[in-house]
């Protein structure tokens, strides 16, 4: 019932996500459309604010996907370790994406208006380097656990067969 209900609830809320980032994709076009209307000039900045707007939707649909790929669809216990770091890796690689994309456009922003406000978009930029050190790391760490896991099943199995020849070309005691 429990597991039921998680999942009904994942699926509202990965669908209340992805509408809101649509609603986020139009509120940028329109807000782009009504500067563009006022001045040329303005619809520059307009338009770096909607590839934000966009960069954000798209993180934020990514998350919803994500939601209903391994909350809704995927049924509970078949997640390999490798698959998991799969999943993991390509979601933290689209946050990372946006993460790059937003500390772009914002140190365009920022340098056009104020250079000395510079700190906030370096600081995003280096936090998006980080996310990407630490995806290396931990992709790295998962894939040696997953050697040394198929190793010892290698092993483990390898003994078995062992353990069967032996038997077999023991003599049988009458």
């Amino acid at each position: 019932m429990m597991a039921l209900l998680s999942r009904v609830t994942f699926g509202i809320v990965s669908a209340m996500l992805m509408l809101l980032a649509l609603a986020l994709v139009a509120f940028g076009a329109l807000e782009l459309v009504a500067e563009l209307k006022k001045s040329w000039h303005e619809g520059g900045n307009a338009l770096l604010t909607a590839i934000g707007y966009v960069v954000i939707a798209i993180a934020v649909f990514d998350v919803a996907k994500y939601f209903v790929e391994e909350e809704v669809i995927r049924r509970p216990g078949t997640l390999t370790a490798s698959e998991a770091r799969r999943s993991l890796s390509k979601f933290i690689s689209t946050i990372v994406i946006a993460v790059f994309i937003e500390g772009l456009v914002i140190v365009f922003q920022v340098s056009k208006q104020d250079v000395a406000q510079m700190l906030y978009p370096i600081a995003l930029l280096v936090t998006a380097v980080l996310i990407v050190l630490g995806l290396g790391v931990y992709q790295r760490l998962n894939v040696e656990v997953e050697r040394q896991s198929d190793r010892k099943e290698q092993s483990k199995s390898g003994d078995d067969k062992d353990e069967r020849v032996d038997a077999r070309s023991r003599p049988r005691s009458t």
